[in-house]
């Protein structure tokens, strides 16, 4: 079978995918990521996963495309990626005693079919001092991740709970769901 083709460099996402075995490629998807005013975050994701899959797919006609993102949810507002040392600092003080919700959708997409899903991660987060947002910012660099955080590392030392359905999904690519679409598509996982 043609290798599956990855809508991301992000390597987070590649180490994911690769625990399924399947051969991958990756390509960088070239999506204007602005949300749309008044776009929800869940629309937001489910939007950029399906234009991210679709770029790329359409530079690669024939192959499966695995597009995906993550929008984090705190009231009601998107929170972007930070990009900046201050800015993770702010995003992390918003959320400290919050619950943020952490959409995460995927759309595979080849030659015009299309399957999507959307996972839900809840984190009630810890209430967090000034001094230690800044020694966590400073020890992660999280400033490429949405919610300024990685679980995967001493991002979980911030929470009180998360709850969810799939533990993957938070780090960036909710597996259980990737792997139910790959089956549509004709992939033979175990």
């Amino acid at each position: 079978m043609t290798p599956l083709l990855l809508a991301s460099t992000s390597r987070y996402r590649r180490e994911l995918l690769a625990r399924l075995g399947l051969p991958l490629d990756t390509a960088r998807p070239d999506v204007d990521e602005t949300p749309a005013p008044g776009e929800a975050p869940r629309a937001l994701a489910v939007r950029l996963a399906q234009a991210k899959a679709a770029e790329v797919a359409a530079r690669h006609p024939g192959r499966w495309t695995l597009g995906s993102d993550q929008v984090a949810e705190l009231n009601g507002a998107p929170l972007g990626k930070p990009g900046t040392v201050a800015a993770a600092q702010a995003q992390l003080a918003a959320m400290s005693g919050q619950s943020v919700a952490f959409h995460t959708a995927i759309c595979l997409i080849r030659d015009g079919e299309i399957h999507q899903a959307c996972d839900r991660t809840e984190v009630r987060f810890r209430t967090l001092g000034a001094d230690e947002i800044a020694r966590y910012v400073a020890a992660e660099q999280p400033l490429d991740c949405a919610g300024s955080f990685k679980c995967e590392g001493l991002g979980i030392t911030l929470f009180d709970a998360i709850d969810n359905r799939d533990p993957t999904a938070l780090i960036g690519l909710p597996l259980i769901a990737v792997a139910q679409l790959l089956r549509l598509a004709g992939y033979r996982l175990p």
